[in-house]
């Protein structure tokens, strides 16, 4: 079973952001080999400001230059990957999938399989997109995306495997103008139901109470990465988890930054 390094909210573009991530990237191929017996997620603000093809063109190069090392990688768009963060642009979800999945008609949940983990991620950002939403930076996964979860997880497909949701918008702290507008509902559909719960969006420690939920709605590792290159100087985990342990007191943070 492969091992699980999670990242989040990168940011490439804002200041020396970018710089960063090619250390923490350099730092983890040092660090982690054989690349192969490595999944990196990376959930969500893959970039400063979609509208920008500079930070746009950065974050694709970023994450090929990871796969081109042998990591086999997984992302999944935050509000910053549609627009500024605080302003939203609905023709930019396909923009998303067509720069980061090659197929902009992929849709959520994304399902990836993977040496027994069923890989689910979730778009908790594409629903805020609407005129009266948009100026915002809270989350909401959508009724027709929590269906489709739901019958995914009740289809029998998954019989046996772990299960790994990864998503951007933080599930259970309340912070205004940033929650997941929908968390009690996503709560009825994973509640027990999963391994793993990963996520970011929420990057100051002091609000988010160590950034580490285990064994909340009845799911045993839930991780807040934070950002993964100290946006603000605000110091985020890269965390590493082997899943074939069911102890997630050994997982740790790589520190690769």
């Amino acid at each position: 079973m492969k091992k699980i390094i999670h990242l989040s909210d990168l940011h490439i573009g804002y200041r020396n952001c970018g710089k960063r991530f090619r250390t923490l990237t350099e730092n983890l191929a040092f660090l982690k080999q054989p690349a192969s017996d490595y999944v990196v997620i990376i959930t969500g603000d893959l970039e400063e400001n979609a509208n920008d093809p500079l930070h746009a063109e950065e974050a694709m190069e970023s994450v090929a230059r990871l796969e081109q090392m042998g990591y086999t990688v997984l992302v999944i768009p935050g509000n910053h990957d549609y627009g500024t963060g605080s302003m939203g642009n609905a023709d930019l979800v396909p923009v998303f999938k067509e720069r980061f999945y090659k197929d902009s008609s992929i849709e959520f949940p994304k399902l990836d399989i993977i040496d027994g983990v069923a890989f689910i991620g979730l778009d908790s950002t594409a629903e805020e997109l609407s005129w009266h939403d948009r100026i915002l930076s809270e989350g909401e996964l959508g009724d027709a995306q929590l269906g489709r979860l739901e019958e995914l997880l009740d289809g029998g497909s998954l019989d046996g495997l772990k299960r790994v949701v990864y998503m951007h918008h933080h599930p259970f702290d309340f912070k205004l103008w940033r929650q997941l507008r929908d968390s009690e509902k996503l709560e009825k559909v994973i509640a027990g139901r999963v391994d793993m719960l990963l996520f970011g969006h929420y990057h100051r420690s002091k609000i988010t109470a160590g950034k580490i939920y285990h064994g909340k709605w009845g799911i045993r590792r839930c991780y807040n990465a934070g950002s993964s290159t100290h946006k603000n100087e605000n110091i985020g985990f890269h965390r590493v988890i082997d899943l074939s342990n069911d102890d997630p007191r050994m997982d740790y943070d790589g520190a690769f930054v």
